[in-house]
């Protein structure tokens, strides 16, 4: 059997890049991350706008009709599916990590930003997914709305990781919830803006089709929890 997985993953990249490259928004977004003074608002954002264009490129490149007898096993997704996921947490947390020094920074803390830990199970899930289907058009849709979830998820994985660090420092860091579009009761309920220690681990979470957005603020630096 000829391995195809080197030249897939070389598809898949050449693809990406070009969408990424080609993006205005993406463009728009990096410079104010880089040059401006950006929230994590920017960072949704561009987590959002990433996961679209690897789905686009998965749904585009991918199809039971490349694949050795249509099928998507496990040593091809792991290799081709795989790092097209990590390249997008890369993004991702890289650029999460640059808002949270200047947010720091803003705040007069000389405190180092934390960055998220690659979600390895949710990945292993899609490519054990995909291995478990005879033909893979039948489970093509694994790799659509779920990138998209994974990559905004990354977002939400660096604020609540920056945030439990500032509370075991004794800080006061708010975290805000912001429902957007037409969202469910759900996230309804959970909307809203909290403040350390007092954050339910659900201001986090997300279901698919989910676009809401969580904000964050490590707070002035100086105040302190009582007891």
């Amino acid at each position: 059997m000829i391995d195809i997985a080197p030249e897939l993953l070389e598809k898949l990249r050449k693809s990406f890049s070009e969408k990424f490259n080609n993006n205005k928004k993406i463009s728009k977004i990096l410079s104010t991350i880089r040059e401006g003074n950006p929230t994590y608002s920017e960072v949704n954002e561009l987590s959002i706008v990433v996961g679209d264009i690897l789905a686009e490129v998965f749904q585009e490149n991918l199809s039971s009709d490349i694949l050795p007898d249509g099928k998507m096993y496990y040593n091809i997704a792991k290799r081709t599916v795989e790092p097209m996921m990590v390249n997008n947490y890369n993004i991702v947390s890289e650029n999460a990590v640059v808002v949270q020094e200047i947010l720091n920074k803003n705040a007069g803390m000389g405190i180092k930003a934390q960055v998220p830990d690659l979600n390895q199970s949710r990945i292993d899930g899609i490519i054990n997914r995909l291995d478990e289907e005879e033909l893979f058009d039948n489970v093509k849709w694994i790799l659509d709305e779920p990138i998209k979830n994974f990559t905004q998820a990354i977002v939400d994985d660096a604020i609540e990781k920056n945030t439990e660090f500032h509370k075991e420092l004794g800080l006061v860091p708010k975290v805000t919830r912001i429902v957007r579009n037409d969202c469910c009761d759900w996230c309804r309920e959970v909307a809203g803006t909290y403040y350390s220690p007092n954050i339910p681990d659900d201001v986090y979470r997300r279901h698919r089709f989910c676009r809401c957005t969580v904000e964050y603020d490590p707070g002035d630096g100086k105040k302190k929890r009582i007891g």
